[in-house]
């Protein structure tokens, strides 16, 4: 998948032993926390991705939908 508009996307993903996300890998090559992630995303800085508020009140990244699963941030390599 190639930028869009300049923007990184997020190519692979590290998860700690609960299996949660905690760094995303651009395609840029930087490396992000979760966190970080989140902001950029609210500030369009990564591209197929946003964040929402799930029903535990808390902020979530999740990829844009777009019918695929195999972009699905839980689906990416690992790192």
């Amino acid at each position: 998948m190639e930028q869009q508009d300049g923007k990184p996307h997020v190519t692979a993903v590290r998860k700690n032993g609960d299996g949660d996300i905690v760094e995303l890998q651009l395609s840029s090559g930087q490396v992000v926390g979760y966190k970080e992630a989140q902001q950029m995303a609210k500030s369009d800085q990564i591209a197929n991705v946003n964040v929402f508020k799930g029903r535990d009140g808390d902020e979530h990244l999740r990829s844009d939908p777009d019918g695929r699963e195999d972009n699905n941030l839980d689906n990416l390599p690992t790192f």
